[in-house]
C-alpha cells in the first residue's frame, strides 16, 4: 500500500474519529493549492502499515503523522503539523517559524491539546467518509 503513494506527495495520517483532526484535514485540503497532500485515517490499512513499518507505539504517540514518500521518512506531533503548515501559503505557512522552538517544548503544547481534544471538540462514532469531490485526496 505504501508503494501507491507518489513520490511527489506526502501522506497525512490523522485520527479519523476526532472532530478537531477532521476539521484540520478539511482546512489543509482547502489550502493545499499545490496538491501536495494525501490523507488517510490512522485506523486505515495504509495507516496501520506505516505505523508498523516505523514501529510507532500508538499508546505513546497519539498524533498526526506525516509520511514523506520520496524520503521514506515519518514525522509526527508538532513537527508534522508545522511542516504541513509550511506548504499551505499565507498566512498559515508563517506558523513554520515555530520549527526553531525546541521540539520538546512544542510537543508539550501539542500533547496537551491532543490529550484534551475529545473533551474539547468531541468524537465521531466512525471515520469521516470523504465526499465524491474529495475522494481522490484519500487513501484507504
Amino acid at each position: 500500500m505504501i508503494s501507491q503513494i507518489p513520490n511527489n506527495k506526502q501522506l497525512i495520517l490523522f485520527d479519523g474519529v476526532c472532530n478537531l483532526c477532521n476539521s484540520s484535514v478539511l482546512y489543509v485540503i482547502k489550502r493545499d493549492s499545490n496538491n501536495k497532500f494525501l490523507f488517510a485515517p490512522l485506523e486505515s490499512k495504509i495507516g496501520t502499515e506505516i505505523i508498523k513499518k516505523f514501529n510507532i507505539d500508538t499508546e505513546k504517540t497519539d498524533s498526526i503523522l506525516l509520511y514523506n514518500a520520496e524520503k521514506d521518512k515519518l514525522t509526527y506531533k508538532s513537527t508534522a503539523a508545522l511542516l504541513i503548515a509550511s506548504h499551505l501559503g499565507l498566512p498559515t505557512n508563517l506558523l513554520s517559524v515555530f520549527l526553531i522552538v525546541p521540539a520538546f517544548f512544542r510537543n508539550w503544547v501539542y500533547n496537551y491539546i491532543a490529550k484534551n481534544r475529545y473533551k474539547w471538540y468531541g468524537k465521531k462514532e466512525s471515520c469521516m467518509i470523504p465526499t465524491a469531490e474529495l475522494k481522490s485526496k484519500f487513501i484507504d
